[in-house]
């Protein structure tokens, strides 16, 4: 078995998550190959001495790997999935964060789900990603320009409302003066969107969110759309720029560019363990009302 592992370090909780991992596969024969950069701060921070193969862009990610483990929290998730991109290794999220709707391993039991990996005993669950293009081109979307948890517009150097003109499969739709607009994935329905009035889809739900981010439309809401939808946005304001998130990635656009938004034709499996599935997340963190302190 061969699987790559990607991560970030918290000090207080990640390092006996990366040491059980790295004894558990070592125990077990399993190949491992890990990102350069993370593989470098765990020689730093002296949790390994192991020397090990690395990877540092995804084009170096084939098929020859069986799955790819990250470690940390969902933006750490996000941030693998660009690594994966088309490829469809299989992605599986231990959390050493805090809130965690994507890296749903808990730390508490990384033997026992690691058993479950090693004897295949997991399930897939199938992420849609939305793409975005603009016109004119924006140099900053020519290498990654996908999202898995939801493409963003937002103001930028103003405490002014933007308007975000707004049209599916070509027809109008409305004029949200607002201060952004999120078009959200069924993943990122628990995100950025779900603070902003938004609801939650399960990850099987084949279709798309539009969540305004605290409009002056009094009667806007939030409008659900079939996955198969063409989003296209021009925003305009009063200042020259205003700002584009894929995720964490944020990049500025001029006014007046035409934002088209699509579902990507690949998707990302994410690796869903018996017992830690979707569901079980969402009772324990928002239905239940966890302390998320915790």
């Amino acid at each position: 078995m061969k699987i790559a592992i990607y991560g970030q370090y918290y000090q207080n909780s990640t390092e006996p998550i990366i040491r059980d991992i790295f004894i558990f596969f070592t125990k077990n024969k399993v190949e491992l190959v890990i990102e350069a950069s993370f593989l470098e701060m765990l020689y730093e921070k002296k949790i390994i001495k192991e020397q090990y193969s690395t990877f540092s862009s995804h084009t170096e990610l084939d098929q020859s790997f069986d799955m790819l483990i990250s470690i940390g929290g969902d933006g750490t998730m996000l941030r693998a999935a660009t690594l994966i991109r088309n490829s469809r290794i299989p992605i599986l999220g231990i959390n050493a964060g805090r809130l965690g709707f994507l890296a749903t391993v808990q730390k508490e039991k990384i033997d026992e789900f690691l058993q479950i990996v090693i004897d295949k005993k997991y399930t897939l669950s199938k992420r849609t990603l939305l793409s975005l293009s603009c016109d004119p081109v924006n140099d900053s979307l020519q290498d990654i320009n996908f999202a898995m948890n939801e493409i963003t517009v937002s103001r930028k150097d103003t405490t002014s409302m933007i308007t975000i003109e707004t049209f599916l499969n070509g027809e109008y739709l409305n004029s949200y003066w607002a201060d952004g607009l999120i078009v959200s994935t069924p993943t990122g329905s628990t995100g950025y969107s779900l603070s902003c009035g938004g609801p939650i889809f399960t990850p099987d739900v084949k279709g798309l969110v539009i969540t305004p981010i605290a409009p002056h439309n009094l009667n806007a809401r939030p409008l659900v759309i079939p996955d198969e939808t063409e989003v296209k946005l021009k925003v305009s304001g009063r200042e020259e720029y205003y700002l584009v998130s894929l995720d964490s990635r944020v990049i500025s656009v001029r006014n007046e560019s035409i934002l088209t938004i699509t579902k990507t034709p690949f998707e990302i499996n994410m690796v869903e363990i018996p017992n830690e599935t979707f569901l079980k997340t969402l009772r324990t963190k928002l239905l239940w009302g966890e302390d998320r302190r915790n």
